[in-house]
């Protein structure tokens, strides 16, 4: 089982920032700091230890907040490079991400300071947690702001203005004006659409995604419009888009995914030999899972395939999980083999509990059963 985050976010990380305070803020009392942090850190999880550190700088920094963001963004080392991750080395700028949004957002005279901090941290980490404040408070100063840095030349700072304005973004609160109008950030995506960079690609496809959770008539009508219009200028960024955009309605199978990604549900394949072994597995061992199949239809098929696996939860019921497969090609009279191995070892995003298993195929949107497996608890 992987360890969890927190363990990468141990008592170095204030060590670090006070050696950086230190160096641009002499006055800074490293010890007082240390000790204000460390109160209780260790049971904290890793978002909750970010805080505790942003809480720790507004009390041993400079009590004008000016000063203290001055202080504090003049620590921070260089920017990252064009490669979007570097593991969890960047997190250690989270609690100043929060310092920014928590101290900075209340006042609009701080505006123009706390979004120059951002424009700096966002190249180091990510602002995508601060900014959400600012969009809150001052919506019509901070969007105009983020239309300017959609054409900046940094990466970062483009896939910030997608990211830190999704309407849902994981581990921050929901931008719930922007739930019930997506306009103001669509009309952000808009100049996005084409970007080069594939990170600002997946966030803008993930901002769409947030959109179709709310608004799915506005989500399938942006994505049609984009797709004719880039068939008109052959956009390979807005392809991509699209297409991951489309990848968890496609997984439910819905019919206006389908027709976007240019499957057709009425022509499916004939399965052959579905076989799942061991019928009978225990606890962090495997399944093999594997399938014909065949087109017998005069025309050519184009197939999303996925597997799709209910497991059971602790009270007995099923919860279905869809696994991406493959999209194929195939032609009049021929037949392709499928097979995937499951691992069954425990996961901290997945526990496993014994039971019947069904297994299946999903392919266009149309579910295909293979049988089950049978999850043992081994002693």
């Amino acid at each position: 089982m992987a360890e969890p985050l927190k363990l990468a976010y141990g008592p170095a990380v204030p060590e670090q920032i006070a050696e950086q305070l230190c160096a641009v803020f002499p006055a800074f009392d490293k010890n007082a700091f240390l000790q204000t942090v460390l109160s209780g850190y260790e049971s904290l999880e890793l978002m909750a230890r970010a805080r505790q550190i942003s809480r720790a700088l507004k009390t041993h920094l400079p009590a004008d907040f000016e000063t203290a963001l001055r202080i504090l963004i003049s620590s921070i080392g260089a920017p990252l490079d064009n490669q979007p991750s570097f593991g969890m080395a960047p997190f250690h700028y989270l609690p100043h991400v929060f310092f920014v949004g928590d101290y900075g957002s209340a006042e609009i005279q701080l505006l123009p300071q706390c979004m120059e901090a951002q424009y700096q941290l966002t190249q180091r980490f990510t602002a995508e947690f601060s900014m959400r404040a600012f969009l809150i408070n001052f919506p019509n100063e901070t969007l105009a702001t983020l239309h300017c840095w959609t054409s900046d030349p940094n990466e970062h700072v483009r896939r910030l203005v997608s990211e830190g304005s999704r309407p849902r973004l994981p581990w921050a609160p929901r931008i719930r004006a922007f739930q019930q109008d997506p306009s103001p950030t669509l009309a952000l995506l808009e100049k996005l659409k084409d970007d080069p960079s594939r990170y600002v690609q997946r966030s803008v496809a993930n901002h769409l995604n947030d959109i179709s959770k709310d608004n799915l008539d506005i989500f399938y009508h942006t994505l049609e419009r984009w797709q004719n219009e880039a068939q008109c200028c052959t956009s390979q960024p807005r392809q991509w888009i699209i297409k991951h955009a489309l990848r968890n309605a496609l997984k439910r199978g819905d019919s206006q995914a389908l027709s976007l990604s240019g499957l057709n549900p009425a022509l499916l394949p004939t399965l052959i030999e579905p076989n799942i072994s061991p019928s009978t597995v225990g606890m962090g061992e495997n399944v093999n899972i594997a399938c014909q199949l065949k087109n017998q239809h005069p025309t050519t098929l184009t197939l999303q395939i996925d597997l799709v696996v209910d497991y059971v939860k602790a009270n007995h019921s099923l919860s279905r999980k869809v696994f991406k497969l493959k999209r194929v090609t195939m032609v009049p009279s021929t037949a392709i083999n499928i097979s995937k191995i499951l691992s069954l070892r425990e996961l901290t995003t997945r526990k496993h509990y014994p039971g019947q298993h069904p297994v299946g195929l999903q392919i266009n949107g149309h579910y295909f059963p293979l049988g089950h497996f049978e999850l043992k608890v081994t002693s």
